[in-house]
C-alpha cells in the first residue's frame, strides 16, 4: 500500500471540517419579475417541516435544519452530506409589502414570493392646468401636444 499525501491531506480537513459547528452555506438567487421579488433557496435534503421563515419589520430571516439518518455502528467511508443549521437574513427595504409574502418547497428548493408594495409601483401622475380645472393629459417632451400645453 502506497502513501498518498494528498487523501491524506483530504481525510483529515474532512474529520476537521466535518465535525465544526455553526450555520451552513444556503446559496440563492433572487429577481425580481413583474409585481413581485422571487427568492429561490437550495435546500436539498431538508425536511419542509424543519424549515421556518419570519418577518421581522423588514428582516427576512430563513431557518431550516437538515440531520442525517445514519445506523450505529457504521463506519464511514466518505461522508461528504452536510448536516446542520442554515440560516440566511435579507433587509427588504421599504418597497415591498410583507403582509403578502408567501412560500413553497419543491424538489428541494424554497421559493419565497415578495410582493412589491403599492406604493413602490410605477404610477401615472395626473397634472391639472392652473387655468382650466379639466386635468392635462402629459405628452412626450418635444411633441406637437406638449408645446401647445407649454404655450398655453
Amino acid at each position: 500500500m502506497k502513501f498518498d499525501p494528498f487523501r491524506e491531506l483530504d481525510r483529515v480537513a474532512g474529520a476537521l471540517l466535518e465535525s465544526r459547528p455553526g450555520l451552513r452555506l444556503m446559496p440563492m438567487d433572487l429577481y425580481r419579475e413583474k409585481d413581485h421579488y422571487v427568492l429561490s433557496a437550495d435546500l436539498p435534503g431538508i425536511d419542509p417541516g424543519s424549515v421556518d421563515i419570519d418577518v421581522d419589520g423588514q428582516l427576512l430571516t430563513i431557518r431550516a435544519e437538515r440531520t442525517l439518518r445514519g445506523a450505529e455502528g457504521v463506519k464511514w467511508l466518505t461522508r461528504e452530506r452536510e448536516s446542520g443549521s442554515f440560516l440566511r437574513q435579507l433587509n427588504l427595504g421599504q418597497g415591498v409589502d410583507t403582509e403578502g409574502i408567501s412560500a413553497r418547497y419543491e424538489n428541494g428548493v424554497l421559493s419565497v414570493t415578495i410582493p412589491v408594495s403599492e406604493r413602490a409601483k410605477p404610477r401615472k401622475i395626473e397634472i391639472i392646468s392652473g387655468e382650466s380645472s379639466a386635468p392635462v393629459e402629459s405628452t412626450a417632451v418635444g411633441s406637437p401636444e406638449r408645446q401647445e400645453a407649454v404655450e398655453a
